[in-house]
């Protein structure tokens, strides 16, 4: 981070402290955000990500969020069985909020309660770094905590709206989720923009998962075709766990997400699924670091992108086995489709591994639509634009399909077929699957 950005953000945070609730955390993370600086493109793990855009944004809160001037209309089709809770630029929105958490489910806005994430950000280094940024200009968020034995495989919506321009104020939405042992939760997570200005958001979600529990956690970043998004998630699981993780990445000027899991307990299981489409300038930058601490956990990682025009995808996925990591199994699949002459695409798998007795398989492809299957689509009396269409379609379904929610599923196959700029092709093709 350069020293003028350091010190704007340390004056900005100086200026809002009397409108900011009294957290000494706050003034920690500051501190440390200052001594430890943001990422920039001379990082490794950063060097694909549009970062000049901070230097116009302004880091404190928008303020109270404006539900009055948003309504329901303007936000996605509610699933049936979820309790939704809506956020507008990180603030709790109650006349956006509909129905109630079911038995062995607290939602809490973390303002009202005075709850704090205790999600580690003090500690953060390097690719954890904007969680500090969050600690300190924060005012409210969901802490979710489901008790032992609750059973709710689909229960809670979250929908964060950023509605405001970055030059007036950023967004910071927080998740803190605490799930019990042997309990069962589904989350959906959506973030979205109301109106075309050029949002900052920065958000921070916390996981920690108790021993033989299991949560599927569905992310949808759909965001303003001119905002900035930075996303950070820390989770970790205890025995016998297993967490679900499924992203999709459709939105933003620029974007980037970072995932820190740790196996901590004894085979805990972790699936990541994301599928990232960016066109014309966009960029979308991931890194997932998994950490095997325990024996006998397994790691399923499935990565799908697709870059069009002169937009930027870029996949990191990281997978450290230690040394008490024994039995450990992992797996990688990082591919990137090219849909145009000047798009890039950058996928890099890798793996550090400190103990003998593992299974670890990684695969990175990178390149443009297979024209042998092209050619037999076209003998089959498909038109070329409706081919290609089916094609992109069945690479992005490696992760789509694997959501198990129909509603939700279908939703962001009609966003992915609108990203992809082919609804009209798809829509004979497909019609029978949406």
């Amino acid at each position: 981070m350069s020293a003028p950005l350091a010190t704007r953000i340390a004056e900005e945070f100086a200026a809002a402290a009397g409108s900011l609730a009294p957290d000494s955390q706050r003034s920690r993370a500051i501190d440390a955000l200052t001594a430890r600086g943001l990422p920039s493109s001379r990082d490794e793990n950063w060097k694909y990500v549009n970062l000049r855009s901070l230097e116009k944004v302004r880091f404190a809160t928008a303020g109270a969020a404006p539900d009055l001037a948003i309504t329901a209309d303007q936000l996605p089709p509610q699933i049936q069985g979820y309790a939704r809770y809506t956020f507008v630029d990180g603030v709790l929105a109650p006349a956006l909020s509909a129905s109630a958490a079911p038995p062995g489910i607290v939602v809490r806005s973390m303002r009202s309660s005075g709850s704090a994430p205790g999600n580690g950000a003090l500690q953060s280094e390097g690719d954890l770094r904007f969680a500090l940024l969050s600690e300190a200009f924060a005012t409210d968020g969901a802490a979710i905590h489901v008790a032992a034995d609750a059973q709710c495989p689909g229960c809670i919506e979250l929908v964060f709206v950023a509605s405001t321009e970055a030059t007036r104020g950023a967004s910071y939405p927080r998740i803190d989720l605490k799930v019990a042992p042997g309990a069962r939760i589904g989350l959906i997570e959506r973030h979205i923009s109301v109106g075309s200005e050029a949002n900052f958001i920065n958000s921070l979600a916390s996981v920690e998962i108790g021993r033989d529990s299991s949560v599927q956690h569905y992310r949808l970043q759909q965001v303003g075709a001119r905002a900035v998004c930075f996303d950070t998630l820390r989770a970790t699981l205890a025995q016998s766990s297993k967490y679900q993780l499924y992203s999709v990445n459709l939105g933003a000027q620029s974007a980037r997400s970072t995932v820190h899991v740790q196996l901590a307990g004894a085979n805990a299981e972790v699936g990541l699924f994301n599928a990232s489409v960016a066109s014309r300038t966009q960029v979308h930058d991931t890194f997932q670091l998994v950490e095997h601490i325990a024996p006998n956990t397994r790691t399923e990682q499935i990565f799908r992108g697709i870059s069009a025009g002169r937009a930027r995808v870029a996949c990191n996925g990281k997978i450290v086995v230690r040394k008490d990591a024994s039995g450990t199994d992992s797996r990688q699949s990082l591919r990137g489709l090219l849909a145009g002459a000047d798009a890039e695409i950058d996928v890099r798998p890798q793996l550090e591994i400190y103990t003998d007795d593992v299974r670890c398989s990684h695969g990175a492809t990178a390149g443009k639509l297979d024209d042998n299957m092209l050619f037999y689509l076209l003998s089959r009396g498909l038109d070329r634009a409706t081919a290609m269409a089916l094609l992109k379609w069945a690479f992005l379904e490696d992760v789509v399909a694997r959501i198990e929610v129909p509603e939700l599923r279908r939703q962001i196959e009609a966003s992915l077929a609108g990203q992809l700029n082919e609804t009209n092709a798809l829509q004979g093709a497909l019609q029978e699957l949406l």
